[in-house]
């Protein structure tokens, strides 16, 4: 649009602008919603796992898999438990090793390195680990995790959980007075439409 002020002509570029931003938003908005974008378009190399008990955590959720340590999660484990490690830093073997056996083991991030945290839960016999954010808060930051130049290579898997998701699943499965919830990782959303993605509703992606 243009204007002539004290004689010369100048252009009115802000509402242009904000009608182009506005017009780009939407439309991204719409493509994801309406055009059956899916998951796989928004978000590659992440993956994820759904809780089938208790209900109120049933909900999919995605983690970040270890950047250079561990293995990846190439297998599926069907209705496997999610036990919460005891001390939850696991630092050291946890108390209640008997109860991650063949499980795959919750843990939480700080006071030693993640590969740390991936070997001791091997060595209690979980299936893989995954960690998740010391910052409750923490609902939209993922951690790299790298390993700690120990020359340790444990043979799980490891991901990193958003805070705000490990902290939900924790304090419900105390209050319930759950040992474990049970789930499904990792699961297949290749082709599942991102506006039908099972989100908890605490996490925006």
């Amino acid at each position: 649009m243009y204007r002539t002020i004290a004689g010369c002509s100048i252009i009115l570029i802000l509402p242009m602008l904000l009608g182009v931003n506005d017009g780009v938003e939407e439309k991204m908005f719409s493509n994801a919603v309406w055009n059956e974008a899916t998951i796989f378009d928004f978000i590659e190399d992440d993956i994820f796992f759904e809780v089938l008990y208790p209900e109120e955590l049933s909900y999919t959720y995605r983690l970040r898999q270890a950047k250079n340590f561990g293995l990846p999660f190439k297998r599926v484990f069907k209705r496997v438990r999610l036990v919460l490690a005891d001390p939850l830093e696991c630092c050291s073997v946890p108390y209640n090793a008997l109860e991650l056996q063949g499980a795959v083991a919750l843990v939480s991030r700080g006071e030693c390195s993640f590969v740390s945290k991936a070997v001791k839960a091997e060595e209690a016999g979980a299936l893989a680990v995954i960690v998740m954010d010391s910052n409750p808060d923490n609902d939209e930051l993922y951690i790299e995790m790298i390993d700690d130049n120990t020359n340790r290579e444990p043979k799980i898997p490891a991901a990193f959980l958003l805070g705000r998701s490990g902290y939900m699943i924790v304090k419900t499965l105390s209050k319930a007075h759950e040992a474990a919830a049970i789930i499904n990782i990792p699961v297949n959303l290749t082709s599942v439409p991102f506006h039908k993605l099972n989100q908890p509703p605490w996490i925006i992606w």
